[in-house]
């Protein structure tokens, strides 16, 4: 028998179902095929955010509620099929935190593991464990899972980042635990660029042993990443699907820089129009520079700097550049890999 196709009912069965549902019983012949899928089956929705518009909301909020008061002042980008679950895709949230000049978020920690890509201002901080790093435009910041956190901003101007975390996955674990830390900053106890000096140039501590799974840097620098593709643009070697497209990596094991979260940066040239390709993992995707259109399942989306937009499982995506254009995305590629679920068509093979 097919699983896209239900059994016939019948009275009986109907009556059947009737008494059992009163014990806590469901025939699965009935619902098979609605949790057996041929192809995943999804509320997701594409959907593009106009950075324009979210700032003029996040500006008006920081004249509604202080940081302090509302903890994270964030605007949540809900997925318009997932309407009231604080979700962009079914395993991941997406929100848009706003930190207005001297404020403090207050330092906090949480099960789930979060990212920040900043999108507009320079020269606030985040602090992780005891390590302050400055945030510039473009720079991919983590937060491991239970490391304390806070971020402040001492400059003269808003600082706006867009927040990634995968709380709809710890969740769906009953695994959720958070705690705040008493006061609005932690202790700062380790140099700034720590960090990224001990772990991030192709050298380890001698005795270096990996204990957690997220990578101990915690600031991967817009710049260098930038420059890294410029070089490698030098080569020629697109990729019919992605353009010029890498991941951030753990330097200790070269996985995946988060435990649940795969994060990307990937360089169109001016004219590249991708091959069709999809793939399980739905992706949240920001420009970072330039500008051009994605088509998703049909549907044209119109992108430019700092704009923000979601494509769900198994969708087919192009990107056409109009300029030279740089695409920050994000999603649970590394869950899934782990899980062995991962899979994805090269619509140009």
């Amino acid at each position: 028998m097919s699983l896209t196709r239900r059994p016939e009912e019948t009275p009986e069965r109907l009556a059947f179902y009737a008494k059992i549902d009163k014990q806590a019983f469901t025939p699965l012949w009935a619902v098979m095929s609605d949790i057996i899928t041929p192809e995943p089956k999804s509320d997701c929705r594409a959907h593009l955010w106009k950075f324009d518009a979210a700032r003029e909301y996040l500006m008006e909020a920081g004249g509604l509620i202080t940081a302090r008061e509302a903890e994270r002042r964030v605007l949540i980008l809900e997925n318009p099929g997932l309407r009231g679950l604080s979700k962009i895709t079914t395993s991941l949230y997406a929100g848009l935190q706003l930190v207005m000049p001297g404020e403090v978020a207050p330092a906090h920690r949480h099960s789930q593991s979060a990212l920040r890509f900043v999108l507009d201002g320079s020269g606030a901080h985040t602090a992780v464990n005891g390590e302050r790093t400055m945030m510039e435009y473009g720079d991919f910041v983590i937060t491991p899972p239970t490391a304390w956190h806070d971020h402040g901003n001492q400059t003269e101007a808003p600082m706006i980042w867009l927040d990634g975390l995968d709380i709809p996955i710890v969740s769906h674990f009953d695994a959720s635990f958070a705690e705040g830390y008493g006061d609005d900053e932690q202790p700062v106890s380790r140099e700034t660029g720590d960090s990224l000096a001990r772990y991030g140039a192709n050298m380890l501590p001698v005795d270096y042993k990996q204990e957690k799974l997220a990578s101990p840097i915690f600031n991967y620098p817009y710049a260098r990443s930038r420059e890294a593709l410029e070089r490698m643009k030098a080569q020629g070697e697109w990729d019919p699907c992605h353009g010029l497209k890498m991941r951030y990596v753990n330097p200790i094991d070269g996985g995946h820089a988060m435990p649940t979260i795969a994060a990307f940066l990937q360089l169109l040239p001016k004219g590249f129009k991708s091959a069709a390709y999809r793939s399980t993992d739905a992706t949240i995707y920001v420009c970072v520079e330039g500008g051009g259109h994605t088509t998703i399942g049909g549907e044209k989306f119109e992108w430019g700097p700092k704009d923000i937009f979601v494509a769900p499982s198994w969708a087919w995506v192009t990107h056409e550049a109009e300029s030279e254009s740089v695409l920050f995305s994000y999603s649970d590629r590394v869950a899934q890999e782990k899980l062995g679920l991962f899979r994805q068509d090269r619509g140009n093979q």
